[in-house]
């Protein structure tokens, strides 16, 4: 496979397979021949930096622009900027692609990492499409149900009390800057407000969706299937373009339990960790199972009690705890197969968060193949990832019975809402979540961005209960916007 640098050229190459479709320019040397398109190779420089102050948005106040890179929670984390190298692949081998991609990029890379810490050295930042294809778009545009994987120029990262900057320089690119100069090359620009911002319908207006709810517990109850994760979409429409550190700044400082996060256009703060993986240890935090809390970001404290009273009604819903059994189940049969051991909790707990609060259960384990003496490459946390999408919490159970329920009445193209976004390291190791609590800005019209919410239905939910619930998973980004 051939990579490329970001930045495609018109009239520039494409190589493509029957499940992917990569950019292939890539820098020339003055010695190659023409029409030669050689492998990219990086050189990679990570040094400790000691003034990163403290705070829940220190490392997002780094980003000098808004095509922001992010993964960041309780002030530790990853932001990036500029592209040194950019994968875009689509349909059912797009994670598989990606990750062969990324592992040929590492045997070419050159790393000095004085840091040595998860997240340090070379990188990549990932956001990928929840399905396979686009509703009703299979032929025409198969690229829309995408995936981008990002190296990007600079990197600065923090872990506990420890900060670092890492640069990437691609080796033959005279027109990119290199060592110092890349620290310069992106100067900061002011962060933008959005402004009044406007809201409407999308796909499927608020009205309607409950019909689309009944639809799916019909189903369920003939036995069709026993979940179905449904999601809609509300549009917003802003005054001035939209920039992404404005949402991450109010996001990580509001949410600051949830993962926010930025790639490629795609915002939001997720409570649920798809998977990390980190020096031989699996971890996936299982969120299924809501209720709305009565405050949300800036609005009056409501009283202990009253907290603890959802808690109780949560911990004893039986229609959560099938919904959240029915996630956890999924997320261990996908893990064990990787792992030589696991622990999966009997009981899950209650996270609460600003706006609601979930059952959460946080499954873990021990990767084979981490012994030299075993000769086998570890699963890399991009590969975990994949094996691991979708989980039951945001498609349903039986899984293929669950997506082409979606297909069929939901009506939305979720594109890359629901789907893995994170970071992955040089040694297969990273974080991925999944991109809940989130929006897209759109890639045409910074101005407009779409929010999306979604619930799990299954054979005891109610319509209106249900809207009620993807009303309070809007709230983070609607609060990011300003809008609520």
């Amino acid at each position: 496979m051939i990579v490329s640098p970001a930045g495609r050229t018109p009239g520039a190459p494409t190589g493509t397979t029957a499940s992917s479709t990569w950019a292939t320019r890539a820098p020339a040397s003055p010695d190659a021949p023409p029409g030669a398109s050689p492998d990219p190779q990086l050189v990679v420089r990570t040094v400790a930096v000691d003034d990163l102050p403290d705070g829940p948005t220190a490392l997002i106040d780094r980003l000098p622009d808004t095509r922001a890179l992010a993964w960041v929670r309780h002030g530790d984390g990853l932001v990036g900027w500029g592209e040194a190298l950019r994968f875009e692949t689509f349909g059912p081998g797009r994670f598989a692609d990606a990750d062969d991609a990324w592992r040929q990029v590492l045997d070419r890379a050159v790393v000095h990492d004085d840091v040595v810490l998860p997240g340090s050295g070379l990188v990549a930042f990932g956001s990928f499409a929840f399905d396979d294809v686009s509703p009703g778009d299979e032929s025409e545009d198969p690229a829309r149900a995408s995936g981008a994987l990002i190296v990007p120029r600079v990197v600065v990262g923090r872990r506990g009390d420890r900060a670092w900057m890492t640069t990437i320089s691609l080796v033959g690119d005279r027109s990119a800057p290199v060592g110092e100069d890349l620290l310069t090359a992106y100067p900061h620009q002011p962060v933008a407000v959005p402004g009044r911002v406007v809201l409407a319908d999308g796909a499927v207006g608020a009205a309607d969706w409950p019909a689309v709810v009944a639809e799916g517990v019909a189903r369920i109850q003939t036995g069709e299937l026993e979940k179905v994760v449904l999601a809609r979409d509300v549009v917003a429409t802003a005054e001035h373009p939209i920039d992404a550190r404005h949402l991450l700044g109010r996001l990580a400082s509001a949410y600051d339990a949830c993962w926010a996060f930025s790639v490629d256009g795609m915002v939001g703060a997720t409570p649920e960790l798809l998977v990390r993986s980190e020096k031989g240890l699996v971890a996936s935090r299982v969120l299924a199972g809501t209720i709305r809390r009565e405050h949300g970001p800036g609005s009056p404290v409501v009283p202990a009690d009253a907290d603890l009273l959802h808690a109780a009604q949560l911990a004893r819903s039986s229609k959560d705890l099938e919904e959240h059994e029915f996630a956890v189940r999924s997320v261990a049969a996908a893990l064990e197969p990787f792992c030589s051991s696991m622990n999966v909790p009997e009981a899950p707990f209650v996270l609460h968060l600003p706006n609601v609060m979930h059952l959460a259960t946080d499954v873990t384990g021990v990767l084979t193949g981490q012994t030299p003496a075993s000769g086998r490459r570890p699963p890399s946390s991009l590969s975990l990832a994949a094996a691991l999408h979708p989980s039951a919490a945001v498609c349903g159970t039986p899984t293929t019975a669950a997506r082409s329920l979606i297909r069929e009445i939901e009506g939305l193209d979720r594109a890359r809402y629901a789907g893995p976004v994170g970071w992955v390291g040089a040694d297969g190791d990273g974080e991925w979540g999944i991109a809940l609590r989130s929006a897209e800005i759109s890639p045409t019209d910074s101005r407009h961005i779409r929010l999306f919410a979604g619930c799990g239905i299954v054979a005891a939910s109610d319509p209106e209960a249900e809207l009620a619930e993807s009303e309070a998973k809007l709230e983070p980004m609607r609060y990011a916007l300003g809008a609520t």
